[in-house]
């Protein structure tokens, strides 16, 4: 018989010790990873439910078909009352649909050009009650938000009117305006003019923001998106620029971490399926130059996309042709449309030390013009001022000198191509501190009459003087008040000179924020204007400008008001100088 096994006294304590110990903590799960866009939207048809047509008002004119009408959308267990305008060729079969998105609180407008083409084409209101307007999409009390108008709603981001972090991104103004565009794709496709396998889509500012995510709807065959790109919340709300030195991002919050990642425009990149056009103007207040085409290396290589930014442009592209339309058409109609392909480019330094843009573009042999610009380490991408560089062809690619001020800080370039059909596309926004590139000079000199830093100015003689005079309508600006040769001293007064023979109001603007409105007499003379800093208003309170010194940029357009005529000719000026009052 097998004795029994011993125990001494602490080894069986130490057992029953083990015995009844609490058990171990369980490993804390890792936290959910925020949503993607794809998984916002699986839930959501926007062909679900009765549209409730209402038709306002509706009528045949000159062969073409118009109808002004709400319809139902339904949206987090809530009604909204959508406002429609829809219009197509009266003898129309099969016609290609267009979906129109206007921009912020902009109205819902018919593309003309589209419908007498042959397209059906349809807008819709999203931003809601505003005054003076008779009709608008009604959102219930519930969706009180998705009015753009503060006195009629509120904004949900990251954050909820308590400033709480959303939990959902379904908390959203933009989750509720991206549901209703998408029905109001489900009523064009409703009508019976429209061929549904051909259908395209384009919006404008934030239209254009709110197109990202409609790129992920498959019944879109293409869009095309002006301005909005994304990278506002956040990223432009907190200053984070690419090419801030240093840059320095903060920890995001839950609520950010969550609208970042399932319903900002930036978020919808890797999952858009439609072949996507951007135009874009380079100083343009949305999400910035550079960092709008980053959405496009998320794309998946199978989804054609191309860009175009207007140099020295902010809400403007009319300089950029007709490759909107030409996009639509070649991947909507299936039209045999030419469209080059991307460039490559980069920065390199000469032989002399001297920066050089290098670009090689796609289809070389079809190009019509090729346009270099520059600009130097501003990291605001509405505050930079881009020059023009001259491009040499060398065999198979272009070079232009870039020269710059400093080697030790940022240069930035690209180039606009032309092609038949005006067709116009840029090649990517390129970055680089010649410094760190090899032995590099600086040998950058600005003309002593501000000739070429000022944007879009011609210089004229006037009266036995030369002076600037803006060149386009929307009036001249200049990007490097900072710069040190041009940088005021405390206390100083801005001089200008100006010669006018009509009396003129224009608007000075400081650093894009600070305004006055200032009017000069007519004269066959040069005028004199000293203009102190606390004269410019901060156009939010009010606050006056502390200091010239403070100065990044500044522009002066013609102010439209009533009796004034503004044209191109409008004024000449001379490039202004500083005063310092002396004390007595």
């Amino acid at each position: 018989m097998k004795k029994p096994t011993s125990l001494t006294i602490p080894a069986a304590l130490a057992i029953l010790a083990f015995a009844f110990a609490p058990a171990a903590p369980a490993q804390q799960a890792a936290p959910a990873k925020p949503p993607t866009p794809p998984e916002v939207w699986k839930d959501y048809n926007p062909d679900a439910g009765d549209f409730k047509e209402e038709i306002i008002s509706e009528g045949t004119k000159d062969g073409i078909y118009s109808r002004d009408s709400y319809i139902s959308a339904y949206v987090n267990g809530e009604e909204v009352r959508v406002y429609c305008k829809y219009a197509v060729k009266s003898d129309a079969k099969n016609a290609p649909g267009l979906l129109v998105v206007h921009g912020w609180t902009s109205m819902p407008a018919i593309d003309k050009e589209f419908l007498n083409d042959g397209w059906a084409v349809l807008a819709h209101d999203y931003c809601g009650k505003v005054a003076g307007r008779p009709h608008y999409t009604k959102y219930p009390d519930k969706l009180r938000y998705g009015n753009m108008d503060a006195k009629e709603g509120y904004r949900v981001k990251a954050k909820l009117p308590d400033k709480t972090d959303i939990t959902d991104p379904k908390q959203t103004d933009d989750y509720l305006w991206y549901a209703l565009q998408r029905r109001a794709l489900s009523y064009l496709l409703a009508q019976k003019e429209v061929d549904k396998t051909r259908v395209g889509a384009k919006g404008y500012s934030y239209g254009g923001s709110l197109m990202w995510n409609l790129g992920m709807d498959p019944r879109v065959k293409a869009v095309v998106t002006y301005f909005g790109s994304g990278w506002t919340d956040f990223y432009r709300d907190k200053g984070l620029f690419m090419y801030k030195v240093p840059y320095v991002e903060p920890p995001k919050t839950p609520g950010e971490e969550l609208l970042l990642s399932a319903i900002a425009p930036e978020a919808h990149a890797p999952y858009i399926t439609a072949p996507t056009f951007w135009l874009n103007g380079s100083n343009d207040h949305h999400g910035g130059h550079e960092r709008g085409e980053t959405n496009f290396k998320k794309f998946q290589p199978s989804v054609p996309f191309s860009f175009a930014h207007q140099a020295r442009g902010q809400h403007d592209t009319w300089k950029l042709g007709k490759g909107a339309k030409l996009w639509l058409e070649k991947y909507v109609l299936g039209k045999d449309v030419f469209w080059p392909a991307r460039p490559v480019s980069e920065i390199k330094l000469g032989t002399d030390g001297v920066p050089e843009f290098h670009i090689k573009p796609g289809s070389a042999e079809k190009i019509v013009a090729l346009d270099v610009f520059y600009a130097f380490k501003e990291p605001f991408n509405c505050d930079r001022l881009w020059m023009d560089a001259k491009a040499e062809k060398l065999g198979d690619t272009w070079v232009a000198k870039i020269p710059v001020l400093n080697v030790d800080d940022y240069v930035f370039s690209f180039a606009n191509i032309r092609y038949p059909g005006e067709i116009v596309i840029s090649s990517d926004f390129t970055a680089a501190i010649p410094s760190k590139l090899g032995k590099a000079v600086a040998t950058k000199v600005f003309a002593a009459d501000g000739s070429d830093s000022w944007t879009d100015v011609d210089v004229v003689e006037v009266a036995g003087a030369k002076g600037l005079r803006p060149n386009q309508q929307q009036g001249a600006a200049c990007m490097l008040f900072g710069e040190a040769p041009r940088k005021a001293p405390e206390g100083a007064v801005m001089v200008f000179e100006f010669h006018c023979t009509e009396p003129q109001t224009f608007t000075l603007a400081v650093n894009g924020r600070y305004l006055a409105d200032i009017e000069i007499k007519g004269s066959n003379d040069w005028q004199t204007l000293e203009i102190p800093a606390e004269r410019l208003r901060f156009r939010a309170d009010g606050d006056p400008l502390k200091s010239w010194s403070d100065a990044k940029s500044t522009s002066l357009r013609p102010k439209q008001a009533p009796g004034i005529t503004s044209n191109i000719t409008w004024i000449t000026f001379k490039d202004p100088k500083w005063k310092v009052p002396r004390n007595e």
